[in-house]
């Protein structure tokens, strides 16, 4: 009898893993290097970079900065968040290897997975601390200063809190929100110690609110390798302590804003918007579900948007740029 010409099911080529944007433009080679930075997940950044604009957008509105300066010191700090979010990664997965490679989210990171050596990730990390410093060059005094604080010192101390704490997010909260005061002393040049303790408290909540949910993702796999954090701590108490968290941010935002004399636009927008946004993601997120955990996640970077509409209006408002005439 003739061999049949038809391939039996069983010997079909595995259909290969279509990889996310923008993994599959580089060589294999580059991949893990980019993997280990999360270029391909930028819901991180985002989260990073929302305080920098925030604290740039209220300092412009307080100086009537002009456009130009503005929205080159904007893009400016959307690379240093790019930067600080990709260091940060980099540092915590170094010293996180060994837990990655027991959780099941984790496992298959570049260096939990051995694609790329721990020697390798510290001159990549070198290089990137490089090139955050010599992009802040340009600040001076304390804007300079708070920049290379957060860089180095807090994202460097953040992996080892989830050896020691069950409070890691809270140190978290502080790091990633620290773009707040950068940006705001780099425009306006002073340190107002209330209004930027205001700011850094509330988006301290924020932080809490959604890593806190981030977290809870991996509760389990978490237990069994000995990770810390507020997720397995808190336990059932995860919605109302996270809720309670969410309450702090819109509202010491909302006296900061009186602080900064923000007219009305800011109270309907930001605060009302922001408000309504964060009730929306309680109604929706399932803690039980990994999948509704980190969505919520993401959730909370488009929430920036919403939060940055009102400073937005209100500063070209002030500076009498704003391209339509607004009804009220």
């Amino acid at each position: 009898m003739a061999p049949s010409s038809e391939k039996s099911p069983l010997l079909k080529s595995p259909v290969p893993e279509k990889l996310p944007f923008p993994l599959g433009l580089v060589s294999p080679g580059v991949r893990p290097y980019l993997e280990l930075i999360r270029f391909h997940k930028p819901t991180g950044t985002i989260l990073m970079f929302w305080p920098f604009a925030w604290g740039l957008t209220m300092a412009a509105y307080k100086t009537s900065l002009d456009l130009t300066t503005f929205w080159t010191e904007m893009f400016k700090f959307l690379i240093a968040a790019l930067i600080v979010r990709g260091s940060a990664c980099t540092i915590n997965d170094i010293f996180d290897r060994n837990f990655d490679a027991g959780v099941e989210r984790t496992k298959g990171r570049p260096l939990a997975s051995g694609r790329v050596s721990v020697f390798a990730a510290v001159v990549y990390l070198i290089l990137q601390y490089l090139a955050g410093v010599l992009l802040y060059m340009p600040y001076k005094g304390v804007a300079f200063w708070a920049a290379i604080a957060q860089l180095l010192p807090l994202f460097i101390v953040y992996p080892l809190m989830k050896r020691i704490t069950y409070w890691p997010q809270a140190w978290l909260g502080i790091a990633m929100n620290f773009g707040l005061v950068i940006s705001w002393v780099a425009i306006t040049n002073e340190v107002d110690v209330q209004l930027l303790t205001l700011l850094m408290v509330g988006s301290w909540g924020w932080t809490m609110h959604y890593d806190t949910i981030y977290a809870c993702q991996d509760r389990k796999d978490d237990v069994k390798v000995g990770v810390k954090s507020t997720a397995v701590m808190l336990g059932d108490f995860v919605r109302p302590f996270t809720f309670s968290c969410a309450v702090l941010f819109v509202s010491t935002l909302a006296y900061a804003g009186i602080l900064n004399d923000q007219t009305p636009y800011f109270f309907y927008v930001t605060i009302g918007g922001t408000s309504l946004h964060l009730i929306w993601q309680y109604v929706t997120v399932d803690l039980d579900s990994p999948d509704s955990c980190g969505l919520n996640f993401i959730r909370n970077g488009h929430m920036g948007w919403v939060t940055w509409a009102g400073l937005m209006l209100d500063y070209l408002v002030k500076i009498d740029k704003l391209p339509f005439t607004l009804p009220f």
